[in-house]
């Protein structure tokens, strides 16, 4: 089956700039108020993503905004703002952690949380947000959305039965993709291993409406529609029990989406790395995040709650990531 076109546009897409508009030296640290570096590393992530803080800044949402309490996007908004704007050299995020359970319901402000969960309650919590007061928007239009526009692609996944061949297809749209990390050594190599066709057998069988019957399959995932902004976790989870999978797994610079399309002909696709949370601890129940942030000035930064220091690539690349943003 083919996508199904939006019947509505709700944010046009030319009018995304992924560009920073100023240029300025990095904005202010972000207190630690108890055990927030979790909340501290997104809110960073999110504030220097280029065409999401040109955006916020413009503020277009809030002046369109008839939303009665929370609404994340303008939080976010005012943070933004707050953060790139003012000459505070420390900013405490107590609207974002105030507001905590209406972003995500399992996180409470004097617990740690887990900065993937995080990311994947704030995307969802904006996209609630540009939603807002659209409540006959079919799904598709729903991924027209300033925050579908930036960080939103689409995955086909292609079902062929390995009994008479025949091929079904279906397509998930996606903010972010977790890539296991169990057997790759590097970013690419996990997105090679996500593309690999998996055969779909035992109690994983599928019925083929051509042979109506429990068959055998092979599935394959690949990147249908790319987003502005690609954003990877490496699922360092070695189980349920929190045990941590430590290893370092190689990142680069640039990368090129193209070998993980599902048409893989044409020109490169790329990417430039922006971005990255990492997490210090033993397991993943515990331990502490930073992130590395690019700022306007083209400059990287470390950014460890309250400090913002700058430092070259070669520290940024070098790091054990667990979270990784990269810009078209």
């Amino acid at each position: 089956e083919e996508m199904a076109l939006p019947q509505r546009i709700l944010f046009p897409p030319e009018e995304i700039c992924m560009d920073w508009q100023q240029r300025q030296r990095p904005g202010a640290g972000l207190c630690n108020l108890g055990s927030t570096c979790y909340i501290n590393v997104i809110l960073q992530c999110l504030t220097y993503t280029p065409p999401l803080a040109n955006y916020l800044l413009s503020r277009d949402h809030s002046q369109l905004c008839h939303r009665q309490g929370f609404c994340m996007m303008c939080i976010m908004e005012a943070h933004v703002r707050k953060v790139l704007r003012s000459s505070a050299n420390v900013i405490w995020p107590r609207a974002v952690v105030r507001d905590l359970k209406f972003i995500g319901e399992e996180f409470e402000p004097d617990m740690a949380g887990d900065a993937y969960e995080f990311l994947r309650c704030a995307l969802e919590a904006m996209q609630r947000a540009c939603l807002s007061g659209s409540s006959d928007v079919d799904i598709s239009s729903q991924t027209t959305t300033i925050i579908h526009q930036i960080f939103g692609g689409f995955l086909k996944s292609r079902v062929t039965c390995l009994r008479c061949q025949a091929v079904s297809d279906s397509y998930k749209a996606f903010l972010h993709v977790l890539l296991d990390i169990k057997a790759p050594s590097s970013l690419t190599k996990a997105l090679e291993k996500f593309v690999t066709p998996k055969n779909l057998d035992g109690k994983y069988c599928l019925k083929c409406s051509k042979c109506e019957k429990k068959v055998t399959a092979s599935k394959r995932v690949t990147v249908h529609c790319v987003p502005k902004v690609f954003t990877v976790c490496l699922e360092r989870a070695a189980d349920h029990t929190g045990r941590k999978i430590s290893k370092i797994v190689e990142y680069p610079e640039y990368l090129d989406l193209r070998p993980y399309m599902s048409d893989t002909a044409g020109e490169p696709l790329l990417y430039s790395l922006y971005a990255l949370v990492v997490h210090n601890g033993d397991t993943c129940l515990d331990g502490h995040f930073f992130c590395y942030t690019k700022a306007s000035n083209g400059q990287w930064y470390k950014m460890d709650d309250e400090a913002v220091d700058n430092c070259g690539i070669h520290a940024v690349l070098r790091q054990q990531a667990y979270l990784l943003f990269y810009a078209r």
